[in-house]
């Protein structure tokens, strides 16, 4: 599989489990010693069952966001991805900048999260 196509395949497994909050559907997207960084200079979660619980700890529920995305780069270690997230209730938007770091099964071994909101 092309590297980009390996990254596209996460994001959108990462979209389902976004939309879902299926426990197994998030965890399934980690290696068991995932760093998942929501802010890049925080201290992030480790471990898979730690990223399941801070993410279904701070959940959006189903509906509630549309997200588009664009690989902009990636290579067999890591990828980069561009999103835009919307969410509909409230109009807030946010911009994010996705470093994913895949293991050979597809699973993600680092994620860091760059994140803005455009002023309105």
């Amino acid at each position: 599989m092309v590297d980009s196509e390996r990254y596209e395949d996460w994001v959108e497994r990462y979209i389902g489990a976004w939309n879902s909050n299926d426990r197994q559907a998030i965890g399934d997207l980690f290696t068991s010693d995932a760093e998942y960084l929501p802010v890049p200079f925080g201290d992030g979660w480790r471990g898979r069952e730690a990223i399941v619980e801070q993410w279904l700890g701070r959940k959006d529920e189903p509906g509630d966001t549309r997200f588009k995305y664009e690989i902009l780069a990636a290579t067999a270690e890591i990828g980069f991805v561009k999103g835009h997230t919307h969410y509909v209730a409230s109009g807030d938007e946010y911009y994010n900048l996705w470093e994913v770091t895949l293991d050979d099964d597809g699973r993600c071994s680092r994620f860091v999260e760059w994140w803005m909101q455009p002023p309105k």
